[in-house]
């Protein structure tokens, strides 16, 4: 069965449509595909080269700041400091440390951006894959590394400190920061008429010449096939979903999936299946996906209820996968 989602701020777009054609461009960056759909406004002059130069542009920037797989990146630079050491950091690498710590605080630590060392360890960062869990030993070394309350931060000064091999990983939130920049510059060009991916992530604007919004499926794992299909109208709206089928090894009959739980250690035993977050950023939905997944689908929900956040859970039960939808996504259903 298909439920659809439609957020509130689609009934109050104006009457006039858009005119021009659907022009759609691809690509490659921060370890993914990506893909636009923008409605070609021949008055502004832009062809599609400068468009995708202009999203290139915008998706480097990204990854030249935030990427663990660049050795010369902001992100590496600072992990690669002695103790006591600080580095003054970009202005959109701090707004993205920003919300992470605040969803950090917000999430009591379900959500860490500084669980670099544990990532690595697990073989789920720029280091090479592993097929066997490390040493409860070494989990534990890393895991005294970590910690969001050890960042010595300024934000006045866009000034971090370095307490002494702590890692930062921002993999939880930089794709979705990543899409909300590239809308960025899509605006900035002067379309207003878009929907952008960037691996699995979206966040669309407006509506297409004949009206219809921009589509775009809650992302389901294979095994999910039986379950209701739920698309959204996306417009000035981001959807992010985290996954266990994603990223993982399997070792002794156990999935050890990518998402670690920042309190152990460990990736999560019971881990939801999907988690499928609507925010107004895309950055906001990764990080709230992310920090959800932790949570657990009990947890997680009530959190959701409390916070307004939108959000579907897809969970295994003995009798199969269940879906569950906060009271905010149940809200945008017509």
């Amino acid at each position: 069965m298909r439920q659809v989602l439609i957020p509130h701020q689609l009934h109050d777009l104006p009457r006039d449509l858009p005119q021009g054609d659907i022009i759609t461009l691809n690509g490659l960056s921060m370890g993914t595909s990506w893909s636009v759909r923008y409605v070609a406004q021949p008055t502004l002059g832009h062809d599609q080269t400068a468009v995708q130069a202009a999203i290139e542009a915008a998706l480097a920037q990204v990854v030249q700041q935030m990427s663990t797989w660049l050795l010369d990146s902001d992100i590496s630079q600072f992990n690669q400091l002695p103790a006591g050491r600080d580095i003054i950091i970009p202005r959109d690498f701090a707004t993205v440390l920003e919300k992470a710590l605040q969803v950090a605080v917000q999430s009591d630590g379900c959500f860490d951006p500084t669980i670099g060392a544990l990532v690595d360890l697990w073989g789920f960062g720029p280091a090479e894959a592993i097929h066997a869990p490390p040493s409860p030993a070494a989990i534990n070394a890393a895991l005294l590394q970590s910690g969001w309350r050890k960042l010595g931060w300024d934000s006045a000064n866009r000034r971090l400190t370095q307490p002494g091999g702590l890692k930062l990983d921002f993999s939880g939130i930089a794709k979705g920061f990543g899409v909300d920049q590239v809308a960025a510059s899509l605006q900035q060009l002067g379309l207003a008429h878009y929907l952008v991916e960037v691996g699995g992530e979206f966040y669309g604007q407006d509506v297409k010449p004949d009206g219809q919004p921009w589509w775009v499926a809650l992302e389901r794992s294979d095994d999910a096939g039986t379950l209701d299909e739920y698309v959204v109208a996306i417009h000035g709206l981001a959807l992010a979903t985290s996954g266990d089928y994603r990223r993982y090894f399997e070792y002794e009959g156990r999935r050890y999936a990518h998402t670690l739980d920042p309190a152990t250690g460990w990736p999560l035993l019971h881990a939801p299946s999907s988690v499928s977050v609507l925010a107004a950023s895309c950055m906001q939905a990764d990080a709230l996906a992310t920090a959800l997944t932790v949570m657990g689908s009990e947890r997680g929900l009530a959190y959701a209820q409390t916070h307004d956040i939108a959000v579907l859970f897809t969970t295994a039960h003995e009798s199969g996968l269940r879906q569950q939808a906060s009271p905010a996504l149940q809200a945008l259903l017509q």
